[in-house]
């Protein structure tokens, strides 16, 4: 009985929540609404503007009904609502591919391809649908963005032929009424589409972007305002007001915007680009490029966003990458002005100054031209110093803009290049009268005074700023340089103490006192001024800088590091003092903390172009040569009109043997580069070891041509004849070189020329006529005893080489043959002196070779196989090595492989010094001695 009882109570309640669940799975079922009726609640949410409120109820009915081609439609129209082109697309591209109606679906893929800037893609994607007014209004935008304004007409048009007073449609023509000029046709079709409707929030939008085009900007808030009233998650409207708030120079207002955006539509490529615009207009172009990096990786040719990202490159000094960015729209934009004045600015900035004017040179025209474009053009021809060029278009810009002190002082420094000082000195006073608080003309007057060594109107000029701004510390930093120039040190730095007054910020100020303590011979004094300037802003990465700087004069490794490190610690993503960084790093030998530094900046910093060299220059260091140039190949990529980053790539193929790849590395770094010095005397040396000396020739002859006054082109030729086993002509080649730059090189060349010539005499007579001129050149005294170790005077070549190692103690080329000259006088410190070599040099093939060759006389044959084998490891084309292997083996009782090494290197080029002795040694194999 007891147990019953107590089982009863268990088993009623398992019952009891069986049955809960059950009934609450059953009442679940009857509550559960289908996915029909999911789409039309997302359809009366969608119209209330509650867009966030559509997508999770259709993500619902997507559970519900995975394989709906509805609802995968209505997701493409709502992600569209929220300005999330990329995923509305791929919603669009599913609808369509499971057989949703495909006038429609196409005109939701083609609306969204519009709004990602794709318009030619929106086109042919679409080319051919059927006839359905959303898919021919998305293709009436694409066609008005790509500027085919009668197709666009007609797309629109065809749509109000069926329906007379469709909204998209009549905000479309209104567009395009703006883009041809009509502003009061525009207006009209705008009213027409609110007269009908006053609730229709695309030509709420269109007439808030009237009114502010006409410079209304409190109207378009009102009308934005009217947008958000009747759909409060309408990201566009959002944007648009941060827009305005940006313009207005309203940051807080503009963010705030942004904020309510993104909050809407997390996804939106259109709130992105404007969040990045905000960074960039407030002055954070790194955290503007972090954006765009991220835009433009979802949607690559969304072109506003490649113009911004260009802006965001110049302003943060990446003349290369911003140059690639507006490269790229103006393939898409050609008549677009700005891009072209900022791609110029660019090329100025990169130092291509002539391809700068090139690239404006279609908007120079004197009917078209501005004062900017102008003064651009003056710039690179300033840059360029072809200052009489400049000066002309200053004039002319200055002629367009008569008010503009910047102009008149850039057409001073012109006159002042081209050496019209008096002339320079009066635009430059021009200037300052136009503007007395320029601080760029004022500062341009005062240089160019001081540099005319006009310290007195130099100090007038510093005086009279001083006078117009007394209380910008400019003024007085200019004054303080004045007189430090005229060497009161007390009175200048005086001056740069009321600057550091008005602005204890002011680095430069403090910079130039420490120079004074400097000057003064004074280091701790010049040290203390930067700390004391860093007590007070504390994140002064100049003072930093500055610090590691003085550090360096001392040369005190640690305290370099301390400094730069403190800089980069400020900012661990800035890019300035992480290179410096990693460069120390690499300065003093910390290889893998630069490679781990360069490799986390550019995570942020994927394309800089210090960053990557900087790697590639750790990588090389830690021997890892795939990687090194997989580094510079990214380089030459970044930098594509780089003839010094391609060359690298072509060195390094070099290095691995990859002389095919190399070869066409070098003529493309002569296409960009046709004077590259390097590259052509590699380009000839791979044509030698080809055998193509006529192309070498030419390649030596060009050089001649392009610096006439240069050696290199004529030592190359010699290089060229002495390896066609052309001594003669090598050596009038060699002797013009030398008449332009004489070099111990060419004394050394010139001396082989004269003995393969034949002559001797005359190459010891030319060579003792130069090291008596230079009795000091330890190369040529060391070369002049390889002379005598060629004719066998192994002893004065001893005498010889005994002076070059008092002169270099640890010079391994001279032990290694005052070594082999011992081994030959039969002089017992030979094992010595190749040991030493040997310690100097581990890993040279010749410095092996001589001790163990020297070892095997010895009968230590064991040492001498190991040190041979590895040897030949290093130096496998090195055919005496292999004799002296086969010589060592034979002699340690190991003939089989002896006559093994004897096969190969008798069955090769048999042009070795001993060759001889390798067919005696075979011979006495063969016959079994």
């Amino acid at each position: 009985m007891s147990t019953r009882s107590s089982a009863t109570p268990r088993a009623s309640r398992l019952a009891s929540v069986v049955l809960a669940a059950a009934l609450a799975v059953a009442l679940s079922a009857c509550n559960q609404k289908s996915a029909a009726e999911q789409r039309a609640e997302a359809a009366q949410l969608r119209a209330k503007g509650d867009f966030r409120g559509a997508l999770i109820v259709l993500k619902n009915a997507l559970d519900a009904e995975p394989r709906s081609t509805d609802t995968r439609y209505q997701l493409a129209q709502v992600y569209l609502d929220l300005g999330d082109s990329t995923t509305a697309e791929k919603e669009a591209r599913q609808a369509l591919d499971r057989g949703y109606a495909r006038g429609p679906a196409l005109g939701a893929l083609a609306a969204a391809l519009v709004m990602e800037g794709q318009h030619q893609k929106a086109l042919d994607e679409t080319a051919g649908g059927p006839d359905d007014p959303g898919l021919s209004t998305a293709r009436g935008d694409a066609y008005l963005a790509l500027r085919r304004n009668d197709e666009a007409r007609a797309a629109y048009e065809h749509v109000l032929g069926k329906r007379a007073d469709d909204p998209a449609a009549l905000v479309g023509l209104g567009r395009l009424a703006i883009v041809e000029g009509h502003a009061d046709t525009a207006h009209g079709y705008a009213d027409r589409v609110l007269a009908r409707d006053p609730r229709n929030v695309d030509a709420l939008m269109f007439k808030a972007d009237l009114v502010r085009a006409g410079e209304h900007p409190e109207e378009a808030l009102a009308l934005y305002d009217r947008v958000l009233a009747v759909s409060p998650q309408h990201r566009t409207a959002h944007v648009e007001k941060a827009y305005l708030a940006i313009g207005l120079r309203k940051p807080q207002m503009a963010q705030a915007e942004l904020d309510l955006a993104a909050k809407g539509a997390p996804g939106s490529l259109l709130v992105a680009y404007t969040q990045a615009l905000l960074h960039y207009t407030t002055d954070k172009p790194d955290a503007a490029r972090d954006v765009l990096y991220r835009v433009l990786k979802a949607v690559p040719d969304h072109m506003p966003s490649v113009l911004l990202a260009g802006a965001v490159d110049l302003k943060l000094g990446s003349n290369y990458q911003a140059e690639q960015h507006f490269r790229r729209y103006l393939e898409r934009n050609p008549a677009n002005v700005y891009a072209r004045k900022m791609l110029a600015q660019a090329l100025i900035g990169s130092g291509h100054g002539d391809e700068a004017r090139t690239v404006l040179e279609p908007v120079l025209d004197a009917r078209q031209a501005d004062a900017e474009v102008l003064a651009l053009a003056a710039d690179a021809n300033l840059k360029a110093r072809r200052y009489d060029q400049a000066a002309d278009l200053f004039a002319r810009a200055s002629a367009l803009d008569g008010a503009s002190a910047t102009l008149r002082t850039g057409l001073g420094l012109a006159r002042l290049g081209a050496g019209a000082t008096d002339d320079a000195v009066r635009e430059l006073q021009a200037a300052t009268a136009l503007d007395k608080r320029s601080p760029e003309a004022v500062e341009a007057l005062v240089q160019a005074n001081l540099r005319l060594g006009r310290r007195d109107a130099a100090l007038d000029a510093a005086l009279a700023l001083e006078g117009a701004q007394p209380d910008r510390p400019l003024a007085h930093a200019l004054k303080g340089q004045v007189l430090a120039a005229q060497g009161k040190a007390d009175a200048a730095r005086a001056s740069f103490a009321r600057a550091l007054q008005l602005d204890p910020g002011y680095y430069r100020a403090a910079a130039s006192l420490s120079q004074l303590a400097l000057d003064a011979n004074q280091p701790a004094q010049a040290r203390q001024v930067l700390v004391d300037f860093l007590a007070k802003n504390k994140k002064s990465v100049a003072a930093m800088d500055g610090l590691a700087t003085l550090a360096e004069r001392t040369q005190d490794s640690a305290e370099v590091t301390r400094w730069l490190e403190q800089a980069a610690a400020v900012d661990p993503h800035a890019i300035g003092p992480g290179v410096d960084l990693c460069a120390h790093y690499l300065r003093t030998g910390r290889t893998d903390k630069a490679l781990e530094l360069a490799r986390r900046l550019q995570v942020s910093h994927p394309e800089n172009p210090d960053l990557l060299d900087l790697r590639g220059k750790a990588e090389l260091a830690k021997g890892d040569l795939p990687a090194a140039l997989e580094s510079y190949k990214q380089l030459a990529q970044t930098l594509p009109r780089s003839a010094p980053a391609l060359m690298q790539v072509a060195a390094l193929r070099l290095v691995m043997n990859n002389t095919t790849q190399a070869e066409e590395d070098l003529k493309s770094v002569l296409a960009i580069q046709p004077d590259f010095p390097s590259a052509q005397l590699e380009l000839a040396a791979l044509y030698v070891r080809k055998g193509s000396h006529d192309l070498a020739l030419m390649v030596a002859e060009h050089m001649q041509k392009q610096h006439p006054q240069g050696a290199a082109g004529y030592q190359l030729q010699g290089d060229i004849l002495m390896a066609k086993h052309q001594p003669a002509p090598a050596l009038a080649a060699f002797e013009r070189a030398s008449a332009l730059h004489a070099t111990n090189e060419l004394a050394i060349k010139i001396d082989n020329a004269l003995r393969q010539a034949g002559r001797a005499a005359d190459a010891d007579s030319r060579l003792a006529k130069w090291l008596a001129a230079h009795p000091d050149d330890v190369r040529v005294l060391a070369y002049r005893a390889q002379t005598w170790m060629g004719a066998n005077d192994f002893k004065r070549a001893a005498v010889q080489l005994e002076d070059v190692l008092r002169r270099q103690p640890g010079n391994p080329v001279a032990l290694n043959n005052l070594a082999l000259c011992y081994q030959a006088l039969g002089d017992t410190r030979a094992q010595a002196t190749a040991e030493a070599a040997l310690k100097v040099a581990p890993k040279r093939a010749d410095v092996m070779d001589t001790l163990a060759w020297i070892l095997v006389g010895k009968g230590d044959t064991a040492r001498a196989v190991t040190l041979l084998r590895e040897a030949q490891a290093l130096a496998p084309k090195a055919r005496d090595i292999r004799y002296h292997l086969a010589a060592a083996l034979a002699a340690s009782g190991d003939k089989a492989a002896a006559r093994k090494e004897l096969d190969g290197l008798l069955a090769g080029d048999m042009r070795f010094a001993q060759a001889d002795e390798a067919r005696k040694l075979m011979e006495k194999l063969k016959t079994g001695g």
